[in-house]
């Protein structure tokens, strides 16, 4: 009976505690649930206000809630107000080419970076270039990647010149106290953000140019030692490069213009060449309202023969394989302009859809004339939502260009001991003359003499203005020539220096050694005379392509201009000889060591004779027969 009690007792305490737990889940899921619907209530409320403001958002920037504005007022700042703002320029080459030319200009209205702080929220400007601009403090930052080489001659001037391969130069600011330090991890940075071989960049083949590359944006720096150049004029471009540019976009390559950017048309070119370039730019003529700007530059160059297309006749679908459908939701402007310049009654090539609102603007000294689609407005697609531009050749595309200013570089010389370098400058104006800053770094296994150095125009010596060298150090740093010459109009400066190829160790040579060393290209600075009066208004609303660098006299603009890289050959050794010598030295080894190394371990034995065949039949049968065998 006690049993009895004592199991029963158990049982109804365990059936209490187990209606006790029910209970008081119920309670907990009925508070849970009603929480949750104040909280749906709430995110409710918040995206019916949200969805009013959404066009606010993506044209003004974050609007906060009043509430949370009053109450951390102190901690926490508005979003800044950035601006994006993409271009195509589409410009029908005299040689029969198509020159295809995008603009994404980024606008950063924030001064933290200037003044050396961390910044927290990015919105349009990418963060990955917001953190290393912060942690290295950059002030300017300019960045290309170049497949092909431009054709002055048959495409007249690019909008924003590049060297073939890599190029890159950097200004710090004045408060980096390791400059040197800086630039190492930041070449290794952008090696990684672009999958390039930026790490390759090191002290042999970095400069430090002393009046080349000044500062494009604000202000106008004079201490160089804050200044770094680089060149691999071996680097090959491809799509793991483009790839991590296009996601520098705000809308990436899902939207706007940048959805014209496929990889296999547009490497399926006669030129190729992508940039980046940040700089501080003012927003008013007071300059009181600074804001860094993110320059991405997209150049292409198709070619009528290698597109294999047979018919002179251009179309975006045909470039690029698709046409456009939308602009970005995040640009303020987006625009396509086409240069009808040289095709003002249409005589020259047929542009369809045709487009009544046409634009002026002076690029690169000469007033150019454009036709402009807006693709923020819904009348530009037509009533299939897609625009194809096609451009239709009718007659000559005329003769050869001839550019003010044109440079060309090659080596001579023969053997592999002593050679000559010969710069060969342009000045195709009648009767200007005008200034040339040359700069020219050459690496340090090509020895330069440069009491050889000499400058001749017209068959007479011209004496620069200005030169400033600095000799290289084997295996440290290379050499660095920069000239500030006089061109006379209508003439060919023609600058030559001797070298003398040096010898380099046997672990210092590429795997490819016999296809030759590369040159950077050489770097010519200048003030062009313009044909018609530049704007010097750099606040006043300008295309894109033609407000980069920055213009601060009416009678002339500012050139860059590269030359071709140069390969040269050195002395190489004949690398297949030690692989002879080891065949050779380990065909000796095992003969004779094992030759050897049998006589010390193999052991004789005498063999006696054998009996003829005769006798062995014999003693088989003796054997059977139990006879004595035979000897």
């Amino acid at each position: 009976m006690a049993a009895r009690r004592c199991v029963l007792f158990l049982l109804y305490s365990l059936l209490f505690s187990v209606a006790e737990y029910r209970s008081s889940c119920e309670k907990s899921s009925d508070n849970t649930g009603e929480e949750q619907s104040d909280a749906i209530r709430e995110v409710k409320s918040d995206i019916s206000g949200n969805n009013q403001d959404e066009r606010q958002w993506l044209s003004t920037g974050v609007e906060m809630d009043k509430s949370v504005e009053a109450k951390d007022s102190e901690s926490f700042r508005p979003a800044p107000k950035d601006q994006f703002q993409e271009e195509l320029i589409i410009k029908p080459l005299q040689s029969g080419d198509i020159y295809a030319s995008f603009q994404f200009r980024t606008l950063w209205d924030t001064d933290d970076l200037q003044e050396g702080n961390k910044v927290s929220h990015y919105r349009l400007f990418p963060k990955s270039l917001g953190q290393v601009l912060s942690k290295f403090s950059v002030r300017e930052l300019h960045i290309s990647f170049t497949q092909g080489f431009w054709r002055t001659m048959q495409w007249g001037q690019p909008f924003i010149p590049s060297p073939p391969g890599a190029e890159l130069w950097v200004w710090f600011h004045d408060t980096v106290a390791d400059v040197d330090e800086n630039w190492k991890e930041l070449t290794n940075v952008l090696s990684g953000i672009f999958c390039a071989s930026l790490n390759f960049i090191d002290t042999t083949n970095t400069v430090q140019p002393s009046a080349s590359f000044k500062p494009l944006g604000l202000g106008n720096a004079t201490d160089h030692r804050f200044l770094r150049y680089a060149t691999l004029p071996r680097e090959i471009v491809c799509t793991e490069n483009l790839t991590p540019w296009k996601k520098l976009l705000p809308c990436g390559s899902k939207a706007g213009l940048a959805v014209l950017m496929k990889s296999e048309k547009l490497f399926h070119s006669s030129f190729h060449s992508q940039a980046v370039h940040i700089r501080p730019v003012c927003q008013d003529e007071q300059c009181e309202r600074p804001a860094l700007e993110l320059r991405q530059t997209l150049n292409v160059v198709f070619d009528l023969y290698t597109s294999g297309q047979g018919k002179k006749e251009w179309s975006l679908f045909k470039m690029f394989s698709r046409t456009l459908t939308e602009a970005c939701p995040l640009a303020s402007s987006s625009k396509v302009y086409v240069d009808i310049t040289d095709n003002p009654e249409g005589e020259l090539f047929e542009l369809s859809p045709a487009t009544p609102v046409l634009s002026q603007a002076v690029v690169l000294g000469d007033r150019r004339t454009y036709s402009v689609y807006d693709l923020t407005k819904a009348d530009t697609f037509g009533q299939l939502r897609s625009l194809n531009l096609l451009l239709r050749w009718k007659g000559d595309n005329g003769d050869m260009l001839r550019a003010l200013l044109h440079v060309e570089r090659y080596v001579a010389g023969f053997g592999l001991q002593t050679g000559e370098i010969h710069t060969l400058v342009y000045n195709n104006h009648p009767f200007r003359a005008f200034p040339v800053l040359l700069l020219d770094s050459v690496p340090w296994y090509l020895r330069l003499y440069i009491h050889t150095l000499k400058v001749t125009s017209k068959s007479r010596d011209n004496k620069p203005s200005y030169i400033h060298y600095q000799p290289s150090k084997d295996r440290q740093r290379p050499h660095l020539l920069e000239m500030l010459i006089q061109l006379p109009p209508h003439s060919v400066t023609e600058v030559t220096v001797q070298f003398e190829r040096a010898l380099l160790k046997w672990t210092e040579y590429p795997p490819d050694p016999n296809h030759g060393f590369y040159v950077g290209s050489s770097v010519i600075s200048a003030l062009v005379p313009s044909m018609v009066a530049m704007d010097t208004n750099v606040t006043q609303e300008h295309p894109l392509f033609s407000s980069f660098f920055p213009v601060k006299e009416e009678s002339n603009y500012f050139m860059r201009v590269y030359t071709e890289p140069l390969l040269v050959n050195l002395p190489t050794p004949d690398f297949s000889m030690p692989y002879n010598v080891i065949c050779l030295t380990c065909t000796v080894v095992a003969v004779g060591y094992g030759s050897f190394y049998n006589l010390l371990t193999r052991t004789f034995q005498v063999d006696e004779p054998s009996l003829p065949l005769a006798k062995r039949l014999a003693n088989l049968i003796r054997r059977i027969r139990g006879v004595p065998m035979l000897t």
